[in-house]
C-alpha cells in the first residue's frame, strides 16, 4: 500500500431528491478527511420503466420505482453545480452512471472517476460507453461470481482501461457473515489490480478491518442520521462516524507501513534498564548460606544484580557475606 487508503463517502440516494440537501451533505463531507464524495446519476426515462420493481418498499409518495428515479432526478445544469460544488470543498466527485445518456452528462460535467454499481458489471453496452472515455473505473464486485468478473475485467484489459476492483455484498445492511473479508486477498491475486471494500454493513468496525486486510479503496454510505428517508439510510454510516473511521483507517495504514522487526530490540535499551530487574534476596542471610529458590526476589532496575532471567546459576551456591533483607545480590557476593 503506498498511498492511505482511498476513502469514498457515497451520498447515493441519502438526499431523497433534494438539491438543499445534497449541499449540505457535500458541506458535511468535506470535513470529514474523506478524498472523495459519490453519488448515483439515475435519469429515469433512460434506465428505468414503469415495469421496474421496487428492491425494497420503503417509498410512501412513489407509487413505482420508476417514479422514485424520477423524484431523484437533477437538470445537467444542477449537475454542474454539484461538481462545481465538490471542487470547491476539494473532494473528488465520482458518480455511478446507470444509462449510457448519464455518461454523457458526466462526461460534460468533467468527471473524473467512474464506479461501476453491482448491477451494471456485465452492463457491456454501459461498460463499453465507459470505457470509450478512458477515465479509471472503480468497479462493485457485489453481485457476481469470478466468472462474470473475469468477463468484466478481461474487457477492461482489452481495452486498456485503468481499473479497480471492490470486494461488496449487495445485502442493506449486510451482516458480518456476509462480509467476505477473504475475498479481498483472492481479487488481488487473481487480477493484479487495485482492491478495496465497499461496505454497506453501518459499522465502524468493518472498514477498520478491511483496511487492516489489505483494502486500497474503501466505499461506504455516508447519511445524517440512520432514521433518515431512503433505502440506504439503515447501511450507513452518520458524518460523525465517518470522522471516527477515517482517523481510524490512517492509524492503520500508518501501522501497516512500519513493519517492527523483532530481532531488534535496541529501541527499547533505555526502557529495559528501567522495566527489567535484578536478583534479591527476601530475608537476612548469613555468609556461608546455600542460596535456594525461596531465598530469591527480583527488584527493579536492571544492573544492580544478577540478572533476574539468571536465577537459576545462583540456586545452590554459596554466599561470600552476609545479606540483609532485600539486598541485590552480585557476582561478588557468591562463591
Amino acid at each position: 500500500m503506498n498511498n492511505k487508503p482511498y476513502l469514498i463517502a457515497e451520498i447515493a440516494q441519502a438526499h431523497d431528491g433534494s438539491l438543499g440537501i445534497l449541499h449540505s451533505y457535500i458541506d458535511a463531507v468535506s470535513k470529514t478527511g474523506v478524498q472523495a464524495i459519490k453519488f448515483q446519476m439515475h435519469i429515469a426515462e433512460a434506465e428505468s420503466s414503469i415495469h421496474e420493481p421496487f428492491r425494497v418498499q420503503f417509498s410512501y409518495e412513489d407509487k413505482t420505482r420508476f417514479d422514485y428515479w424520477k423524484r431523484m432526478e437533477f437538470t445537467l445544469k444542477q449537475w454542474k453545480e454539484i461538481k462545481k460544488h465538490c471542487d470547491e470543498v476539494g473532494l473528488d466527485f465520482i458518480c455511478s452512471p446507470f444509462s449510457n445518456l448519464a455518461v454523457d452528462w458526466l462526461e460534460e460535467i468533467g468527471i473524473s472517476i467512474y464506479k461501476i454499481g453491482s448491477g451494471e458489471v456485465n452492463n457491456f453496452l454501459l461498460l463499453e460507453k465507459i470505457a470509450k472515455t478512458g477515465k479509471p473505473i472503480i468497479i462493485s464486485s457485489g453481485m457476481s461470481s469470478f466468472e462474470e468478473l473475469d468477463k468484466t475485467v478481461d474487457f477492461f484489459k482489452n481495452k486498456k482501461v485503468n481499473f479497480s476492483i471492490l470486494q461488496c455484498t449487495t445485502a442493506y445492511p449486510t451482516q458480518s457473515e456476509q462480509y467476505g473479508f477473504n475475498v479481498i486477498q483472492e481479487l488481488k491475486e487473481r487480477y493484479k489490480v487495485p482492491v478495496g471494500f465497499s461496505d454497506h454493513s453501518a459499522k465502524l468496525a468493518t472498514g477498520i478491518a478491511a483496511v487492516a486486510l489489505g483494502a486500497e479503496i474503501l466505499e461506504f454510505h455516508v447519511v445524517f442520521n440512520r432514521d433518515m428517508f431512503g433505502p440506504d439510510a439503515i447501511a450507513s454510516l452518520t458524518v460523525e462516524e465517518t470522522k471516527q473511521l477515517v482517523e481510524a483507517v490512517n492509524t492503520i495504514y500508518t501501522a501497516k507501513n512500519h513493519p517492527i522487526d523483532k530481532n531488534n530490540n535496541e529501541n527499547f535499551k533505555d526502557l529495559k534498564l528501567i522495566f527489567e530487574k535484578s536478583l534479591a534476596v527476601n530475608k537476612d542471610l548469613p555468609n556461608g548460606h546455600i542460596i535456594t529458590f525461596d531465598d530469591l526476589e527480583s527488584k527493579k532496575p536492571k544492573g544492580f544484580g544478577i540478572s533476574a532471567e539468571n536465577f537459576i546459576e545462583v540456586i545452590g551456591k554459596k554466599l561470600k557475606y552476609k545479606k540483609l533483607k532485600w539486598d541485590f545480590l552480585n557476582e561478588e557476593d557468591i562463591e
